[in-house]
């Protein structure tokens, strides 16, 4: 078996880069090094593991424009956008450390005569988080700022489409002055990703991808007593109610549904709109998706990329294959994308009317430029449809009335409920799914509750 890790550009379907994968030797290395330091680590304040923190943070922010640049050779996003995944790393990772003294300090439970009683929030030693390719500084900071301001040490792997990504967070652990061990690296294979699992020395696995690698961790670590998070993507819908604004959630749905070439577990892949709207709505749609540029992601005038990869772009086509052999019809054409072909990873984005939920582009998860619309005549049948799905993650509602959305939104299952917008995770709110989107939380304050473990303290006073 090779142990060379190989990631394939979509840009130009050729080599970017090699890798080799961690030897037995170098995995024990790191697994011990994370452990030991650790436990040096948690001995330091909040305040004095946020203040580190804060310098990592700085050394990672601070050249996004080479990041924009290795994002789009590794997994395809125009440079236009690749800044943008660095602002958000920093307002996550800010957040998450200003709110870290409140989130971790000791809970008092009230007074009893004669007795001191509080909950402490001890870490959990080693967590190793598995991030995805799709937004690979995003999802792994969700879990590593926590995780390190909590006191744990980090053991990180990033897809092997983007292994530049955590290389970025080791580095600048580095540069930042953190302990040596503290947040490393290894690029694994698939087999040794579940051996760290089943480590004795991992305290907590973070993981972030599709439902069948949700699985695998899951029976990785189904030897040990230890937690998973799992965040496994969607099937995010949008309900443009008749009372919405038009214009608006015309310009929120389309770029919930086509930025980052719709690679996005909490992009919107499905939209039903009422019937008093639906005919302004997908004219207006049509004529906004057909402003879109597909092209070379190096090029800064391009507004949508390739997909990440041939196989990924080979499902999208089958998918969207079967719906029009179903019925489906498209508002768009592939030949108005002059760069579009029938091969390779470059797509045109794809706006599917006539389609049901008999079709697949309606319920699997699709991850690409393809955002199927549905009329509907009530919010009754909205909220049947789009509770109809394997996931939940994310919904959005487009409507004037707040009483009315939230009380829609109540009932759709899902983790996050939009009003009048869509494919944002807002760090002051947990971030978690129900269903197929997985389990666990990250984010917020309730994020901290996830990379420890509460222990009581219960002190009776003598004399």
């Amino acid at each position: 078996m090779s142990r060379i890790q190989k990631t394939i550009s979509p840009v130009d379907d050729t080599v970017y880069l090699e890798r080799e994968l961690a030897e037995e030797a170098q995995i024990e290395a790191a697994l011990a090094r994370a452990a030991a330091v650790q436990r040096e680590w948690r001995s330091l304040t909040v305040e004095a593991r946020c203040e580190a923190l804060s310098r990592w943070v700085d050394a990672m922010i601070a050249d996004p424009q080479r990041t924009a640049t290795e994002l789009a050779w590794q997994m395809g996003r125009p440079v236009a956008h690749g800044g943008g995944e660095l602002k958000g790393l920093e307002e996550r990772a800010r957040h998450m450390l200003a709110i870290a003294p409140r989130a971790l300090a000791d809970l008092d439970v009230g007074p009893k005569e004669g007795f001191r009683r509080f909950i402490r929030r001890e870490p959990l030693g080693v967590v190793f988080v598995v991030a995805p390719w799709n937004y690979p500084y995003l999802t792994a900071v969700n879990a590593v700022i926590p995780a390190l301001a909590a006191g744990n040490s980090v053991l990180l792997k990033h897809s092997s489409q983007t292994p530049l990504v955590a290389e970025a967070f080791s580095s600048a652990a580095v540069e930042a002055g953190l302990p040596e061990g503290l947040l490393t690296h290894l690029h694994l294979s698939h087999e040794d990703v579940a051996k760290v699992i089943g480590d004795p020395r991992v305290g907590f696995v973070a993981f972030t991808g599709s439902v069948p690698g949700g699985h695998a961790v899951q029976e990785a670590a189904s030897g040990r007593f230890i937690a998973t998070g799992l965040e496994l993507g969607g099937k995010d819908p949008a309900y443009v109610r008749a009372d919405a604004d038009l214009k608006h959630a015309i310009e929120t749905v389309i770029d919930g549904a086509f930025y980052n070439a719709g690679q996005s577990c909490c992009g919107i892949e499905r939209a039903y709109v009422h019937a008093d709207l639906y005919d302004d709505f997908i004219a207006g749609a049509a004529e906004l998706v057909r402003t879109y540029h597909l092209g070379d992601p190096t090029k800064p005038e391009t507004t949508l990329g390739p997909v990440v990869r041939t196989s990924a772009a080979d499902f999208i086509r089958q998918q969207v294959a079967n719906a029009l052999t179903r019925g489906a019809r498209r508002l768009v054409t592939p030949d108005e994308f002059p760069l579009a072909t029938p091969f390779g990873p470059y797509l045109a984005p794809e706006l599917l009317v006539d389609v049901t939920h008999e079709m697949a582009v309606m319920k699997e998860e699709t991850f690409g430029p393809v955002l199927g619309v549905m009329k509907v005549a009530s919010d009754e049948e909205a909220l049947a449809l789009m509770n109809d799905s394997d996931f939940g993650l994310t919904a959005a509602i487009f409507s004037r009335d707040l009483e009315a959305a939230v009380a829609l939104g109540d009932r759709v299952e899902t983790g996050t409920l939009f009003l009048n917008r869509c494919d944002y995770l807002d760090p002051a709110l947990a971030w978690t799914g129900v269903k197929d989107s997985g389990r666990g939380c990250t984010l917020s304050s309730l994020g901290y509750e996830a990379v420890t473990r509460p222990k009581s303290f219960h002190l009776k006073i003598l004399g």
